[in-house]
Protein backbone atom coordinates (compact mmCIF):
# COMPACT_ATOMS: atom_id res chain seq x y z
CA UNK A 1 0.00 0.00 0.00
CA UNK A 2 1.50 2.70 -1.23
CA UNK A 3 0.92 5.99 1.12
CA UNK A 4 1.78 9.58 2.71
CA UNK A 5 1.00 10.51 6.08
CA UNK A 6 1.29 14.55 7.08
CA UNK A 7 0.95 15.37 10.24
CA UNK A 8 1.07 19.01 12.02
CA UNK A 9 0.99 20.34 15.44
CA UNK A 10 0.76 24.16 15.30
CA UNK A 11 -3.15 24.73 16.28
CA UNK A 12 -3.48 26.87 13.42
CA UNK A 13 -6.78 26.78 10.51
CA UNK A 14 -6.52 23.53 8.39
CA UNK A 15 -4.91 24.31 5.34
CA UNK A 16 -5.47 22.01 1.74
CA UNK A 17 -1.94 22.20 0.44
CA UNK A 18 -3.10 22.02 -3.13
CA UNK A 19 -5.96 20.42 -5.16
CA UNK A 20 -5.46 18.21 -8.50
CA UNK A 21 -7.96 19.15 -10.46
CA UNK A 22 -7.87 16.98 -13.70
CA UNK A 23 -6.44 13.17 -14.83
CA UNK A 24 -5.23 10.29 -12.77
CA UNK A 25 -4.07 10.04 -9.11
CA UNK A 26 -0.51 10.65 -8.51
CA UNK A 27 1.92 7.32 -8.84
CA UNK A 28 4.34 7.73 -6.33
CA UNK A 29 4.22 9.21 -2.51
CA UNK A 30 6.14 12.24 -3.56
CA UNK A 31 3.44 13.67 -5.80
CA UNK A 32 0.43 12.73 -3.52
CA UNK A 33 2.05 15.48 -0.95
CA UNK A 34 0.54 17.73 -3.39
CA UNK A 35 -3.18 16.87 -2.52
CA UNK A 36 -2.89 15.14 0.85
CA UNK A 37 -4.26 17.64 3.72
CA UNK A 38 -2.81 19.20 6.73
CA UNK A 39 -4.74 19.10 9.85
CA UNK A 40 -3.21 20.75 12.92
CA UNK A 41 -2.73 18.17 15.73
CA UNK A 42 -3.40 15.10 13.46
CA UNK A 43 -2.02 12.84 11.17
CA UNK A 44 -3.43 12.79 8.01
CA UNK A 45 -2.93 9.57 5.77
CA UNK A 46 -3.73 9.98 1.80
CA UNK A 47 -3.57 7.64 -0.74
CA UNK A 48 -5.05 5.68 -4.05
CA UNK A 49 -7.24 2.68 -4.81
CA UNK A 50 -7.32 1.24 -8.25
CA UNK A 51 -10.87 0.01 -9.12
CA UNK A 52 -12.63 -1.20 -12.24
CA UNK A 53 -14.44 1.40 -13.96
CA UNK A 54 -17.26 -0.64 -15.07
CA UNK A 55 -17.87 -3.85 -12.87
CA UNK A 56 -18.30 -6.41 -15.19
CA UNK A 57 -16.32 -4.98 -18.24
CA UNK A 58 -13.00 -5.45 -17.57
CA UNK A 59 -12.24 -4.22 -21.01
CA UNK A 60 -13.14 -0.89 -20.10
CA UNK A 61 -10.33 -0.32 -17.84
CA UNK A 62 -9.88 0.58 -14.37
CA UNK A 63 -9.95 3.78 -12.21
CA UNK A 64 -7.87 5.69 -9.50
CA UNK A 65 -10.24 6.80 -6.38
CA UNK A 66 -7.87 8.97 -3.59
CA UNK A 67 -8.44 9.37 -0.30
CA UNK A 68 -7.62 10.93 3.23
CA UNK A 69 -7.94 9.73 6.80
CA UNK A 70 -7.66 12.02 9.16
CA UNK A 71 -6.64 9.90 12.66
CA UNK A 72 -8.34 10.93 16.00
CA UNK A 73 -6.13 13.00 17.84
CA UNK A 74 -5.81 10.14 21.07
CA UNK A 75 -3.68 7.57 18.76
CA UNK A 76 -3.30 5.55 22.51
CA UNK A 77 -6.70 4.10 22.42
CA UNK A 78 -8.26 2.28 19.13
CA UNK A 79 -10.84 4.86 17.14
CA UNK A 80 -14.71 4.28 18.81
CA UNK A 81 -15.40 5.02 15.01
CA UNK A 82 -14.88 5.98 11.19
CA UNK A 83 -16.79 8.80 10.13
CA UNK A 84 -17.33 8.71 6.37
CA UNK A 85 -18.37 11.98 4.63
CA UNK A 86 -19.54 12.94 1.08
CA UNK A 87 -20.63 16.44 0.30
CA UNK A 88 -22.90 16.54 -2.33
CA UNK A 89 -23.19 17.33 -6.18
CA UNK A 90 -22.76 15.03 -7.72
CA UNK A 91 -19.28 16.18 -8.69
CA UNK A 92 -17.88 17.89 -5.14
CA UNK A 93 -14.78 16.25 -4.58
CA UNK A 94 -14.25 15.56 -0.35
CA UNK A 95 -10.77 16.71 0.43
CA UNK A 96 -10.77 20.36 -0.71
CA UNK A 97 -13.39 20.14 1.96
CA UNK A 98 -11.53 18.66 4.37
CA UNK A 99 -11.06 22.22 7.02
CA UNK A 100 -15.00 22.27 6.91
CA UNK A 101 -15.73 18.47 7.86
CA UNK A 102 -13.42 19.30 10.78
CA UNK A 103 -14.84 22.29 11.94
CA UNK A 104 -18.02 20.22 11.78
CA UNK A 105 -17.09 17.16 13.31
CA UNK A 106 -14.88 18.75 15.73
CA UNK A 107 -15.76 17.10 19.13
CA UNK A 108 -15.34 14.27 17.90
CA UNK A 109 -12.23 13.62 16.50
CA UNK A 110 -10.50 12.72 19.66
CA UNK A 111 -11.51 9.28 19.28
CA UNK A 112 -12.84 8.89 15.85
CA UNK A 113 -11.04 9.12 12.22
CA UNK A 114 -12.48 10.92 9.72
CA UNK A 115 -12.41 9.54 5.91
CA UNK A 116 -12.83 11.74 2.78
CA UNK A 117 -13.07 10.09 -0.82
CA UNK A 118 -12.92 12.23 -3.54
CA UNK A 119 -15.78 10.56 -5.49
CA UNK A 120 -14.67 8.75 -9.02
CA UNK A 121 -14.64 11.36 -11.54
CA UNK A 122 -13.64 14.54 -8.84
CA UNK A 123 -10.61 15.48 -7.64
CA UNK A 124 -7.66 13.66 -7.67
CA UNK A 125 -9.75 10.63 -8.63
CA UNK A 126 -9.65 10.61 -12.30
CA UNK A 127 -11.99 13.63 -12.59
CA UNK A 128 -14.26 13.06 -15.50
CA UNK A 129 -14.21 15.74 -18.63
CA UNK A 130 -16.82 15.28 -21.19
CA UNK A 131 -17.12 19.16 -22.05
CA UNK A 132 -19.97 20.15 -20.27
CA UNK A 133 -19.96 22.81 -17.88
CA UNK A 134 -22.45 25.05 -15.71
CA UNK A 135 -23.11 27.55 -18.82
CA UNK A 136 -23.77 24.84 -21.39
CA UNK A 137 -26.78 24.23 -18.55
CA UNK A 138 -27.67 27.75 -18.56
CA UNK A 139 -28.98 27.84 -22.14
CA UNK A 140 -32.38 27.14 -23.77
CA UNK A 141 -33.88 23.39 -23.15
CA UNK A 142 -32.75 22.54 -26.42
CA UNK A 143 -29.25 23.56 -26.15
CA UNK A 144 -29.27 22.24 -22.74
CA UNK A 145 -30.27 18.74 -23.55
CA UNK A 146 -27.67 19.25 -26.96
CA UNK A 147 -24.74 19.52 -24.96
CA UNK A 148 -26.04 16.97 -22.51
CA UNK A 149 -26.63 14.24 -25.63
CA UNK A 150 -22.89 15.48 -26.73
CA UNK A 151 -21.32 14.50 -23.22
CA UNK A 152 -23.14 10.79 -23.34
CA UNK A 153 -22.10 10.52 -26.97
CA UNK A 154 -18.45 10.83 -26.08
CA UNK A 155 -18.26 8.61 -23.08
CA UNK A 156 -19.61 5.98 -24.62
CA UNK A 157 -20.18 2.51 -22.49
CA UNK A 158 -17.58 4.45 -20.28
CA UNK A 159 -20.27 6.24 -18.47
CA UNK A 160 -21.64 3.33 -16.95
CA UNK A 161 -18.89 3.59 -14.81
CA UNK A 162 -20.28 6.90 -13.18
CA UNK A 163 -23.19 5.57 -11.15
CA UNK A 164 -23.65 5.97 -7.30
CA UNK A 165 -23.88 2.51 -6.80
CA UNK A 166 -20.20 2.50 -8.28
CA UNK A 167 -19.36 5.07 -6.05
CA UNK A 168 -20.52 3.70 -2.83
CA UNK A 169 -18.68 0.33 -3.70
CA UNK A 170 -15.44 2.65 -3.99
CA UNK A 171 -16.42 3.69 -0.72
CA UNK A 172 -16.66 0.44 0.51
CA UNK A 173 -13.23 -0.89 -0.67
CA UNK A 174 -11.65 1.90 0.97
CA UNK A 175 -13.08 0.64 3.92
CA UNK A 176 -11.72 -2.40 3.52
CA UNK A 177 -8.45 -1.74 2.68
CA UNK A 178 -8.49 0.83 6.28
CA UNK A 179 -10.04 -2.56 8.34
CA UNK A 180 -12.67 -0.57 9.30
CA UNK A 181 -15.29 -2.89 10.59
CA UNK A 182 -18.13 -0.53 9.86
CA UNK A 183 -19.03 2.95 9.25
CA UNK A 184 -20.54 6.57 10.36
CA UNK A 185 -22.45 7.94 7.24
CA UNK A 186 -22.24 11.77 6.66
CA UNK A 187 -24.46 13.01 3.67
CA UNK A 188 -24.70 16.23 2.39
CA UNK A 189 -27.17 16.90 -0.31
CA UNK A 190 -26.89 14.64 -2.90
CA UNK A 191 -24.49 12.61 -0.80
CA UNK A 192 -27.90 11.86 1.75
CA UNK A 193 -29.06 9.77 -2.30
CA UNK A 194 -25.25 8.30 -2.23
CA UNK A 195 -25.43 7.17 1.41
CA UNK A 196 -28.50 5.46 1.01
CA UNK A 197 -27.10 3.83 -1.66
CA UNK A 198 -24.32 2.52 0.53
CA UNK A 199 -26.30 1.23 3.29
CA UNK A 200 -28.53 -0.74 0.82
CA UNK A 201 -25.46 -2.05 -0.51
CA UNK A 202 -23.68 -2.69 2.32
CA UNK A 203 -25.89 -2.98 5.26
CA UNK A 204 -23.48 -4.85 7.42
CA UNK A 205 -20.89 -1.98 7.64
CA UNK A 206 -23.08 0.91 8.60
CA UNK A 207 -23.06 1.95 11.91
CA UNK A 208 -25.26 5.39 11.80
CA UNK A 209 -26.50 7.55 9.22
CA UNK A 210 -26.74 11.43 9.29
CA UNK A 211 -28.57 12.72 6.27
CA UNK A 212 -28.61 16.47 5.45
CA UNK A 213 -30.74 18.12 2.67
CA UNK A 214 -32.39 15.06 1.58
CA UNK A 215 -33.24 13.90 -1.55
CA UNK A 216 -35.01 10.66 -1.89
CA UNK A 217 -34.15 7.86 -4.06
CA UNK A 218 -37.52 7.96 -5.97
CA UNK A 219 -37.91 11.95 -5.88
CA UNK A 220 -39.88 13.30 -8.24
CA UNK A 221 -38.47 14.33 -11.60
CA UNK A 222 -41.39 16.73 -12.23
CA UNK A 223 -40.66 19.00 -9.00
CA UNK A 224 -43.98 19.45 -7.65
CA UNK A 225 -42.82 19.23 -4.12
CA UNK A 226 -40.62 21.62 -4.63
CA UNK A 227 -42.40 24.14 -6.22
CA UNK A 228 -44.73 24.03 -3.38
CA UNK A 229 -42.34 24.62 -0.85
CA UNK A 230 -41.11 27.78 -2.27
CA UNK A 231 -44.59 29.27 -1.48
CA UNK A 232 -44.43 28.03 1.91
CA UNK A 233 -40.82 29.16 2.39
CA UNK A 234 -42.18 32.95 0.51
CA UNK A 235 -44.72 32.96 3.48
CA UNK A 236 -42.42 32.00 6.22
CA UNK A 237 -39.75 34.12 5.57
CA UNK A 238 -42.15 37.48 5.64
CA UNK A 239 -44.07 35.78 8.87
CA UNK A 240 -40.78 35.70 10.86
CA UNK A 241 -38.99 38.69 9.66
CA UNK A 242 -42.18 40.88 10.00
CA UNK A 243 -41.03 42.96 7.21
CA UNK A 244 -43.21 41.88 4.13
CA UNK A 245 -47.18 40.19 3.81
CA UNK A 246 -46.73 36.26 3.10
CA UNK A 247 -49.90 36.58 1.29
CA UNK A 248 -49.26 39.44 -0.96
CA UNK A 249 -45.40 37.66 -2.16
CA UNK A 250 -47.06 34.33 -3.24
CA UNK A 251 -49.65 36.79 -5.21
CA UNK A 252 -46.98 38.56 -6.69
CA UNK A 253 -44.90 35.28 -7.18
CA UNK A 254 -48.44 33.91 -9.28
CA UNK A 255 -48.73 37.34 -11.34
CA UNK A 256 -45.21 37.67 -12.55
CA UNK A 257 -45.22 33.53 -13.21
CA UNK A 258 -47.96 34.60 -15.39
CA UNK A 259 -46.66 36.87 -16.72
CA UNK A 260 -43.12 35.51 -18.07
CA UNK A 261 -44.88 32.32 -19.02
CA UNK A 262 -46.52 34.10 -21.38
CA UNK A 263 -43.98 36.66 -22.64
CA UNK A 264 -40.65 36.73 -20.92
CA UNK A 265 -38.54 39.86 -20.51
CA UNK A 266 -35.07 40.95 -21.46
CA UNK A 267 -32.37 41.61 -19.14
CA UNK A 268 -29.08 43.25 -20.05
CA UNK A 269 -26.98 41.57 -17.00
CA UNK A 270 -23.21 42.06 -16.53
CA UNK A 271 -20.97 39.19 -17.18
CA UNK A 272 -17.58 39.92 -16.07
CA UNK A 273 -16.80 42.69 -18.25
CA UNK A 274 -19.15 42.61 -20.89
CA UNK A 275 -23.01 42.41 -21.08
CA UNK A 276 -25.06 39.41 -21.63
CA UNK A 277 -28.91 39.45 -22.97
CA UNK A 278 -31.13 36.84 -20.85
CA UNK A 279 -34.40 36.40 -21.87
CA UNK A 280 -35.75 35.75 -18.85
CA UNK A 281 -38.93 33.45 -19.26
CA UNK A 282 -40.89 31.29 -16.53
CA UNK A 283 -38.27 28.30 -16.49
CA UNK A 284 -35.74 30.88 -15.66
CA UNK A 285 -38.27 32.17 -12.66
CA UNK A 286 -38.69 28.72 -11.63
CA UNK A 287 -34.70 28.16 -11.59
CA UNK A 288 -34.01 31.09 -9.37
CA UNK A 289 -36.69 30.61 -7.22
CA UNK A 290 -35.95 26.82 -6.50
CA UNK A 291 -32.88 26.04 -7.20
CA UNK A 292 -30.64 29.06 -6.69
CA UNK A 293 -32.44 31.12 -3.70
CA UNK A 294 -32.29 29.01 -0.85
CA UNK A 295 -28.63 27.04 -1.20
CA UNK A 296 -26.97 28.41 1.99
CA UNK A 297 -30.18 30.40 2.91
CA UNK A 298 -29.29 31.32 7.01
CA UNK A 299 -25.71 30.62 6.90
CA UNK A 300 -25.18 34.28 7.57
CA UNK A 301 -28.56 35.44 8.62
CA UNK A 302 -27.87 39.43 8.87
CA UNK A 303 -26.37 39.04 5.28
CA UNK A 304 -28.76 40.31 2.41
CA UNK A 305 -29.51 37.20 0.62
CA UNK A 306 -31.48 35.80 -3.03
CA UNK A 307 -34.36 34.44 -0.96
CA UNK A 308 -34.67 37.22 1.77
CA UNK A 309 -34.64 39.98 -0.84
CA UNK A 310 -37.51 37.85 -3.14
CA UNK A 311 -40.48 39.27 -1.93
CA UNK A 312 -39.19 42.50 -2.44
CA UNK A 313 -38.10 41.14 -6.00
CA UNK A 314 -41.41 39.72 -6.65
CA UNK A 315 -42.95 43.05 -5.74
CA UNK A 316 -41.72 44.88 -7.96
CA UNK A 317 -41.44 42.57 -11.31
CA UNK A 318 -45.03 42.21 -11.17
CA UNK A 319 -44.72 46.20 -11.44
CA UNK A 320 -42.62 46.32 -13.66
CA UNK A 321 -39.14 46.85 -12.20
CA UNK A 322 -36.55 44.46 -12.96
CA UNK A 323 -33.12 46.19 -10.91
CA UNK A 324 -33.49 43.26 -8.40
CA UNK A 325 -34.58 40.50 -10.96
CA UNK A 326 -31.29 41.67 -13.02
CA UNK A 327 -29.14 41.54 -9.93
CA UNK A 328 -30.49 38.11 -8.66
CA UNK A 329 -29.40 36.86 -12.41
CA UNK A 330 -26.53 38.56 -12.36
CA UNK A 331 -25.08 36.81 -9.28
CA UNK A 332 -26.64 33.37 -11.02
CA UNK A 333 -24.41 34.06 -13.76
CA UNK A 334 -21.57 34.92 -11.84
CA UNK A 335 -18.12 36.90 -12.59
CA UNK A 336 -18.04 35.67 -16.50
CA UNK A 337 -14.59 33.29 -15.02
CA UNK A 338 -14.16 29.77 -15.67
CA UNK A 339 -17.25 27.83 -15.41
CA UNK A 340 -17.08 24.34 -13.08
CA UNK A 341 -17.18 21.01 -15.03
CA UNK A 342 -20.76 19.46 -14.57
CA UNK A 343 -19.57 16.07 -16.53
CA UNK A 344 -19.67 14.06 -13.38
CA UNK A 345 -22.98 15.40 -12.13
CA UNK A 346 -24.61 15.18 -15.55
CA UNK A 347 -23.10 11.46 -15.79
CA UNK A 348 -24.88 10.67 -12.61
CA UNK A 349 -27.88 12.41 -13.36
CA UNK A 350 -28.67 10.37 -16.68
CA UNK A 351 -27.67 7.35 -15.12
CA UNK A 352 -29.12 7.14 -11.85
CA UNK A 353 -31.85 9.49 -11.82
CA UNK A 354 -36.02 8.90 -12.37
CA UNK A 355 -36.76 9.64 -15.47
CA UNK A 356 -40.31 9.82 -17.46
CA UNK A 357 -39.35 7.41 -20.50
CA UNK A 358 -37.93 4.16 -21.14
CA UNK A 359 -34.04 3.65 -21.63
CA UNK A 360 -34.50 1.76 -24.51
CA UNK A 361 -36.46 4.07 -26.33
CA UNK A 362 -35.51 6.30 -29.27
CA UNK A 363 -35.59 10.24 -28.95
CA UNK A 364 -38.69 10.59 -30.33
CA UNK A 365 -40.35 7.91 -27.90
CA UNK A 366 -39.23 9.04 -25.20
CA UNK A 367 -40.37 12.66 -26.09
CA UNK A 368 -43.75 11.29 -26.47
CA UNK A 369 -43.49 9.37 -23.10
CA UNK A 370 -42.46 12.11 -21.40
CA UNK A 371 -45.20 14.78 -22.80
CA UNK A 372 -47.79 12.31 -22.17
CA UNK A 373 -46.22 11.54 -18.65
CA UNK A 374 -45.85 15.12 -17.56
CA UNK A 375 -50.01 16.12 -19.37
CA UNK A 376 -50.87 13.69 -16.82
CA UNK A 377 -49.71 16.08 -13.54
CA UNK A 378 -52.90 18.15 -12.52
CA UNK A 379 -51.85 22.10 -12.88
CA UNK A 380 -52.81 22.29 -9.14
CA UNK A 381 -50.03 20.33 -7.30
CA UNK A 382 -47.48 22.89 -8.88
CA UNK A 383 -48.14 25.59 -6.72
CA UNK A 384 -47.54 29.19 -8.85
CA UNK A 385 -45.65 27.34 -11.43
CA UNK A 386 -46.69 25.81 -14.39
CA UNK A 387 -45.77 21.69 -14.74
CA UNK A 388 -43.57 22.64 -17.57
CA UNK A 389 -41.28 25.20 -16.18
CA UNK A 390 -41.38 23.32 -12.46
CA UNK A 391 -40.09 20.15 -14.69
CA UNK A 392 -37.54 22.30 -15.71
CA UNK A 393 -36.48 24.44 -12.91
CA UNK A 394 -32.94 22.40 -11.52
CA UNK A 395 -30.53 21.26 -13.95
CA UNK A 396 -31.81 17.30 -13.29
CA UNK A 397 -35.29 17.27 -13.23
CA UNK A 398 -37.26 16.95 -16.37
CA UNK A 399 -36.10 15.97 -19.44
CA UNK A 400 -32.74 17.18 -19.32
CA UNK A 401 -31.81 13.95 -19.83
CA UNK A 402 -33.91 12.54 -22.60
CA UNK A 403 -31.06 12.46 -25.63
CA UNK A 404 -28.47 10.74 -23.19
CA UNK A 405 -26.97 8.05 -25.52
CA UNK A 406 -28.66 4.72 -25.10
CA UNK A 407 -25.46 2.75 -25.40
CA UNK A 408 -24.53 5.20 -22.74
CA UNK A 409 -27.14 4.74 -20.13
CA UNK A 410 -27.05 2.31 -17.08
CA UNK A 411 -30.72 1.46 -15.71
CA UNK A 412 -31.18 2.78 -11.54
CA UNK A 413 -30.80 0.55 -9.05
CA UNK A 414 -34.28 -0.63 -8.01
CA UNK A 415 -35.79 1.35 -4.93
CA UNK A 416 -37.13 0.09 -2.01
CA UNK A 417 -37.28 0.35 1.79
CA UNK A 418 -34.80 -2.22 2.85
CA UNK A 419 -31.92 0.00 5.20
CA UNK A 420 -29.69 -1.21 8.29
CA UNK A 421 -31.65 -1.03 11.42
CA UNK A 422 -29.08 1.29 12.58
CA UNK A 423 -29.42 4.77 14.20
CA UNK A 424 -30.47 7.78 11.62
CA UNK A 425 -30.55 11.36 11.87
CA UNK A 426 -32.34 13.07 9.07
CA UNK A 427 -31.73 17.25 8.84
CA UNK A 428 -34.17 19.48 7.02
CA UNK A 429 -34.25 23.17 7.07
CA UNK A 430 -37.54 24.45 6.65
CA UNK A 431 -36.86 26.93 3.97
CA UNK A 432 -35.31 24.73 1.55
CA UNK A 433 -37.23 24.53 -1.47
CA UNK A 434 -34.07 22.32 -3.36
CA UNK A 435 -34.87 19.25 -0.98
CA UNK A 436 -38.02 20.06 0.96
CA UNK A 437 -39.04 18.89 4.42
CA UNK A 438 -41.53 16.71 2.82
CA UNK A 439 -38.52 14.84 1.31
CA UNK A 440 -36.92 14.43 4.77
CA UNK A 441 -40.10 13.07 5.83
CA UNK A 442 -40.77 10.23 2.97
CA UNK A 443 -36.89 9.24 3.85
CA UNK A 444 -37.32 8.92 7.42
CA UNK A 445 -40.13 6.62 7.11
CA UNK A 446 -38.15 4.69 5.48
CA UNK A 447 -35.38 3.76 8.36
CA UNK A 448 -36.88 2.26 12.07
CA UNK A 449 -34.56 4.04 14.17
CA UNK A 450 -35.19 7.43 11.92
CA UNK A 451 -35.25 10.94 13.64
CA UNK A 452 -36.43 13.60 11.97
CA UNK A 453 -35.14 17.25 12.68
CA UNK A 454 -36.60 20.35 10.93
CA UNK A 455 -34.14 23.28 11.54
CA UNK A 456 -35.66 26.55 10.99
CA UNK A 457 -34.52 29.60 9.07
CA UNK A 458 -32.10 27.82 7.20
CA UNK A 459 -32.17 26.57 3.92
CA UNK A 460 -30.50 23.92 1.88
CA UNK A 461 -28.36 22.11 4.20
CA UNK A 462 -29.00 22.95 7.45
CA UNK A 463 -25.49 22.46 9.01
CA UNK A 464 -24.53 25.69 7.37
CA UNK A 465 -26.45 27.07 10.61
CA UNK A 466 -23.40 29.66 12.28
CA UNK A 467 -24.33 29.14 15.25
CA UNK A 468 -23.13 25.39 16.23
CA UNK A 469 -26.06 24.34 17.33
CA UNK A 470 -26.92 21.90 14.00
CA UNK A 471 -23.53 20.67 14.95
CA UNK A 472 -23.45 20.12 18.35
CA UNK A 473 -26.59 17.92 17.37
CA UNK A 474 -24.74 16.07 14.53
CA UNK A 475 -21.90 15.36 16.90
CA UNK A 476 -23.94 14.18 19.73
CA UNK A 477 -25.90 11.99 17.43
CA UNK A 478 -22.49 10.34 16.31
CA UNK A 479 -21.82 9.73 19.53
CA UNK A 480 -24.37 8.65 20.96
CA UNK A 481 -27.21 7.37 18.30
CA UNK A 482 -29.77 9.86 19.71
CA UNK A 483 -28.95 13.73 18.98
CA UNK A 484 -29.87 15.27 22.16
CA UNK A 485 -31.56 18.26 23.66
CA UNK A 486 -32.57 20.36 20.39
CA UNK A 487 -33.73 23.58 22.29
CA UNK A 488 -31.11 25.49 20.41
CA UNK A 489 -33.61 25.42 17.32
CA UNK A 490 -35.93 28.01 19.01
CA UNK A 491 -32.93 30.34 18.83
CA UNK A 492 -32.20 30.31 15.55
CA UNK A 493 -32.40 34.10 14.09
CA UNK A 494 -34.31 34.77 11.05
CA UNK A 495 -32.71 35.78 7.76
CA UNK A 496 -33.35 39.58 6.85
CA UNK A 497 -35.85 39.80 4.25
CA UNK A 498 -37.13 42.51 1.55
CA UNK A 499 -34.50 45.01 1.26
CA UNK A 500 -34.58 47.12 -1.43
CA UNK A 501 -30.69 46.23 -3.23
CA UNK A 502 -28.78 45.45 -6.16
CA UNK A 503 -26.42 43.77 -4.11
CA UNK A 504 -26.68 40.60 -2.67
CA UNK A 505 -24.11 38.55 -0.39
CA UNK A 506 -23.40 35.36 -2.51
CA UNK A 507 -24.80 32.74 0.11
CA UNK A 508 -21.89 30.91 1.29
CA UNK A 509 -21.95 27.19 0.90
CA UNK A 510 -18.69 25.36 1.80
CA UNK A 511 -20.04 22.65 -0.63
CA UNK A 512 -18.81 24.81 -3.88
CA UNK A 513 -21.24 27.20 -5.71
CA UNK A 514 -22.66 26.47 -8.98
CA UNK A 515 -22.66 22.86 -8.56
CA UNK A 516 -25.16 20.12 -9.71
CA UNK A 517 -27.67 19.73 -6.47
CA UNK A 518 -29.66 16.81 -6.88
CA UNK A 519 -33.22 16.72 -4.72
CA UNK A 520 -36.87 16.85 -4.61
CA UNK A 521 -39.80 15.19 -2.71
CA UNK A 522 -43.51 15.45 -1.72
CA UNK A 523 -45.58 18.63 -0.43
CA UNK A 524 -44.16 21.13 2.45
CA UNK A 525 -45.91 20.11 5.65
CA UNK A 526 -48.08 22.93 7.32
CA UNK A 527 -46.36 24.55 9.98
CA UNK A 528 -47.65 24.17 13.21
CA UNK A 529 -46.96 25.81 16.87
CA UNK A 530 -45.08 28.97 16.91
CA UNK A 531 -43.47 28.03 20.24
CA UNK A 532 -41.25 24.83 19.01
CA UNK A 533 -41.92 21.51 20.09
CA UNK A 534 -41.38 18.13 19.01
CA UNK A 535 -44.16 15.73 17.30
CA UNK A 536 -44.62 12.20 16.42
CA UNK A 537 -44.82 11.93 12.21
CA UNK A 538 -48.08 10.31 11.10
CA UNK A 539 -48.87 6.87 11.43
CA UNK A 540 -46.15 4.27 9.55
CA UNK A 541 -43.50 6.88 10.17
CA UNK A 542 -41.29 4.43 11.49
CA UNK A 543 -40.42 6.14 15.48
CA UNK A 544 -39.61 9.36 13.97
CA UNK A 545 -40.04 12.60 15.76
CA UNK A 546 -40.14 16.14 13.87
CA UNK A 547 -38.24 19.31 15.43
CA UNK A 548 -41.23 21.75 14.17
CA UNK A 549 -39.41 25.25 13.71
CA UNK A 550 -39.95 28.19 16.48
CA UNK A 551 -41.55 31.39 15.56
CA UNK A 552 -42.63 29.74 12.57
CA UNK A 553 -45.87 30.10 10.53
Amino acid sequence: MRSVTKRTTALASVAITGVALLGAAPSAAAAAESWCPEVPGHRVECDTITRPLVADRPDLGTISVGYAVVRRSALDRPATGTIAVNPGGPGNPALPLTAAYVGLLTPLLADHDLLLVDPRGTGVSSALDCGITTADLLGTPQERRTAVARCGSSLGPRAGGYTSAATADDLDAVRARLGAVKLDLVGESYGTYLMQIYAQRHPRQVRSIMLSGVLPLDFDTFQRPNARAFTTTLRRICERSKACDGAAAVRDLRTFAAAVRKEPVTLSVKVGAGKRVVKFGEEWLTRLAIQNSTSGAGADPRASSLIGAFPALLHDAARGDFTLLTAAVQQVLGDGGEEPNSSLGISVACNDYPRAWSVDASPAQRRRQYDRALARTAPADFGAFSPAASAAATFWSGDICLEWPRRSATRPSPVSDDFPDVPTLVLTGDLDAITPDSDAAKVARRFTRSRLISVPNLGHVPDLDPSGCVSGIIAGFIAKGTPGPTACLKRIPPIRSSERTARFTRQGNRFLDMVLLFETGRACPSPTSAEGSEKPLPSGSGGVTKVEPAGGM
